[in-house]
């Protein structure tokens, strides 16, 4: 995979695929550029290189029809802001007007394309979408890690399409320390994994064994391998067609010598909302009724003392509902602990990375990937799409 910094680009029309898919108020203002923040680095790298640069990116899922909600229009205005040079907004993604704009580019400025997804055939990866796109430039480079587990034509069908294509700096970024993570990790490797379903995760779970020393299980997940150990978990979320297999996760990862931890305690309330009941309870004291919200002090505890004897630290998912702050606490501990920690740590998805904003320890973590679902399919030992086509011969 050609990196960044192998390319001249000096006077070329460069197409650089990004993942400005970005939360925005009720006001249709950008409550959270850190997507647009990440790639700076590229972007600057490639005026300062004086390219004629191209911007494209999706926003939500407009399903093929424009919706003036979802425009980048607000991302053109912004990125201009932060990079001090013109961004011309252009009207559409491809076009006779948008190749013209594209010519006419000269070195060092800017053109942002509008939302890809208004086209259904970005997600079909049609071909003569991708043709289109193609042709505006003479090099494309990929930045969107969050967007390179999908098959769609800005991420795969134009990477076939142009002869020279790179990754850029932040793409290259999350596979080196992934690389750091999983591939070569400073032992004991320990993986946190949390969330609401163990379907969603059982792949990345699967992967792992063998390859992991230590693995904690906590957020609504750790209710379906609880029960499928004989422990009842009153009206906690369970995935009940998961439970053989959850038995037999924790019977695989004994075998190999993998250290499987649980939650020991949960808070615990009467009902999901923010003026519930709440309680303190050991795992197999679950009242009838009542559901598991978040860990316990004792489960903090526990999980903070493997994570202490961590060389390596990969985590996907919350331990909680942590957006009430009733179930906050044990992923909030979590945080201040692999804040803490010395050991490499890679923190990925969307909610873990909510849950570290939220606790104030983001700058104390080694990587916020900014791809969950790219994130996860790396845990499940899946070439991207997006990264493939840039190894390709």
């Amino acid at each position: 995979m050609k990196s960044l910094r192998d390319l001249a680009v000096a006077g070329k029309r460069v197409l650089l695929r990004v993942d400005f898919n970005v939360p925005m108020d009720d006001a249709g203002r950008i409550s959270d550029d850190t997507r647009i923040t990440m790639v700076l680095p590229t972007i600057r790298q490639l005026l300062a290189a004086g390219a004629r640069l191209i911007v494209c990116s999706h926003m939500g899922r407009p399903k093929g029809k424009v919706v003036a909600s979802l425009s980048l229009a607000p991302v053109a205005a912004h990125l201009q802001a932060l990079l001090g040079v013109p961004v011309t907004m252009a009207p559409d993604c491809v076009g006779a007007e948008v190749s013209a704009m594209a010519a006419q580019l000269q070195p060092g400025q800017v053109l942002l394309l509008e939302n890809l997804r208004f086209h259904a055939e970005e997600t079909a990866n049609d071909a003569d979408f991708s043709a289109q796109l193609a042709s505006l430039a003479e090099v494309y480079v990929n930045d969107a890690f969050a967007a390179s587990h999908r098959a769609h034509a800005s991420v795969v069908g134009v990477a076939e399409r142009v002869a020279e294509t790179a990754a850029g700096l932040l793409l290259e970024k999350e596979m080196d320390y992934f690389r750091k993570s999983m591939a070569e990790p400073v032992r004991p490797l320990v993986a946190v994994i949390g969330g609401a379903k163990v379907s969603t995760k059982l792949a990345a779970l699967e992967n792992m064994l063998g390859k992991v020393d230590r693995m904690i299980i906590g957020g609504a997940m750790a209710n379906t391998f609880l029960k499928s150990l004989g422990v009842a978990v009153g009206a906690s979320k369970v995935e009940e067609d998961l439970l053989d297999t959850a038995r037999r996760f924790t019977e695989a990862a004994a075998a190999r010598g993998m250290k499987l931890y649980l939650p020991v305690d949960f808070i615990v309330a009467d009902r999901f909302a923010a003026d519930a009941v709440v309680k303190t309870v050991p795992a197999q004291d679950i009242p009838e009724g009542w559901m598991a919200l978040d860990i316990g002090p004792a489960s903090s505890l526990l999980f903070g003392e493997v994570i202490d004897g961590a060389g390596t630290i990969i985590w996907n998912g919350p331990m909680g509902a942590f957006e009430m702050d009733a179930f906050a606490r044990g992923t909030m501990d979590l945080c201040r602990r692999v804040g803490a920690s010395p050991a490499l740590s890679i923190i990925g998805g969307g909610d873990s990375n909510a849950a570290l904003k939220k606790s104030g320890e983001e700058k104390n973590v080694s990587y916020m990937s900014s791809g969950g679902g790219a994130f996860l399919e790396l845990l499940e030992g899946k070439t991207l799409p997006g990264v493939a086509v840039l190894d390709r011969e």
